[in-house]
């Protein structure tokens, strides 16, 4: 009590309580959590702050006249129980990892957490990002039992909660100005679900060859990363998350998957170095001389390697093969855009508005550049096809999954990353996922759904 605030301390505990509400959705069933899930909206905005809700408020939301935060956690609850309502057990372990990971983390890394700051974020704590690793993956793990009893093997579904969370724990310690009461539940939903597919598959991680991929991967990234640093294309950092990262998709889709990251290493250099020295000049070019770090390479790279996994792991490796077509075409087409653009862009227009804006301006693009990124993304969206990964129709549908989530970017870049809400690894992370879900999402719908 003597480090948090009062009034913060009542509003993570009622944070954190509201999640005991999500073992009722399995007696509720769809319909009756939806109505409450509405209900519970309407109550916070127009009621709550009418009988003392107002102590429940955030610092700062008292002279705006209005908290988002205690609207936006109902709303994440309905659009959990609207995206999986077929699934509830998801809804509901993806509402504990909500209320009892981040509550219990706040409370936490308030109180314990002062001395030990996060390397990446001075303003989040190990201790805080430790409790909501512990207490998110042990609320959705008991939800995960409870809503879906018998469902899933005990081991199984204990450690698919605890990976959940530990992706919703990652991605809450980023810096950032969004409400994390929205998106991180979602990510972590949808991780959830992409785990629960796995059942079953992971004595592939037991065989000879994926050892033996595992192996070659490891010494062909260790050999281009080190190849990548002397040519100063990454820094440490970047290098270590590259073999990290590189490694695993080799090991799961074997050279085939990791010809991609290849493609969008190589591509996505070149653009970074074409016009480097008008580009520094006019203060546009990449910091420290070009070279990318472990967060950018995290940023572009891990919905990818998480397709990987899930390519080797699930029943779906032609869907899955295509997320991570479609995430790789998209970060493709988003460096060589935005590179190769403010290098022979004659015009550059801000997606917003259509006006003539700077070059350089966060969520501006040129015809120019936007061709350049279609076209690099029909070279990766083309590598796949030719590897066997997907049949050719594929190439259309990575290719429009990309155009769609770099136009999607180009709006976050427009609103949220220029008022300072999200940093460009978020930016560059959350077009990856889109351009994944996109793709994943047309290759069902168009090549896979007469299966």
């Amino acid at each position: 009590m003597s480090r948090i605030a009062r009034g913060e301390l009542v509003r993570k505990l009622v944070h954190v309580a509201m999640g005991f509400i999500a073992f009722a959705v399995r007696p509720l069933g769809w319909e009756l959590a939806i109505a409450c899930a509405v209900a519970a909206i309407l109550h916070n905005a127009f009621l709550l702050p009418r009988y003392g809700g107002r102590n429940l408020w955030r610092a700062g939301e008292a002279e705006r006249g209005f908290a988002l935060g205690i609207v936006v956690y109902p709303v994440t609850v309905l659009v959990l129980l609207l995206v999986f309502a077929r699934r509830l057990e998801i809804a509901a372990a993806a509402w504990g990892i909500l209320a009892f990971g981040d509550g219990m983390a706040a409370i936490v890394g308030q109180t314990l957490g002062r001395g030990n700051p996060l390397p990446w974020n001075a303003s989040k704590s190990w201790a805080g990002t430790l409790a909501y690793f512990a207490c998110g993956g042990a609320g959705a793990f008991a939800l995960l039992a409870w809503t879906a009893p018998g469902a899933y093997a005990p081991g199984f579904a204990l450690a698919i909660s605890l990976a959940a969370a530990a992706l919703a724990a990652l991605l809450e310690s980023q810096p950032q100005g969004l409400d994390d009461n929205f998106g991180v539940p979602l990510v972590a939903a949808l991780a959830l679900y992409c785990l629960t597919l796995t059942a079953g598959g992971w004595g592939v991680v037991t065989t000879a060859a994926f050892a033996a991929r595992l192996g070659v991967g490891l010494a062909v990234n260790l050999a281009l990363a080190a190849a990548a640093y002397a040519a100063r294309g990454v820094d440490r950092s970047g290098a270590a998350a590259g073999v990290l990262l590189g490694s695993t998709i080799w090991a799961f889709l074997g050279w085939r998957g990791f010809l991609l990251l290849l493609a969008f290493f190589v591509l996505g250099t070149l653009a970074t170095k074409f016009g480097y020295e008008p580009k520094a000049k006019a203060r546009l070019a990449q910091e420290k001389g070009g070279r990318r770090g472990a967060r950018n390479a995290f940023a572009k790279a891990t919905v990818p390697a998480l397709a990987a996994l899930f390519a080797a792991t699930t029943g779906e490796p032609v869907l899955f093969a295509l997320a991570l077509a479609g995430a790789f075409a998209t970060a493709t087409a988003d460096t060589c855009s935005s590179e190769i653009g403010q290098v022979i862009g004659r015009r550059t227009f801000l997606i917003t508005t259509l006006r003539a804006v700077p070059r350089g301006t966060q969520g501006a693009v040129s015809l120019e550049g936007t061709l350049a990124g279609v076209a690099a993304s029909l070279v990766v969206a083309g590598l796949g096809s030719a590897a066997g990964l997907y049949p050719a129709a594929g190439v259309a549908v990575v290719v429009a999954a990309a155009l769609v989530a770099t136009t999607l970017e180009s709006l976050a870049g427009a609103t949220l990353e220029r008022r300072g809400l999200v940093d460009n690894d978020a930016v560059n992370f959350l077009n990856t996922l889109a351009g994944a879900l996109f793709a994943a999402g047309l290759g069902h719908w168009l090549l896979l759904g007469s299966r």
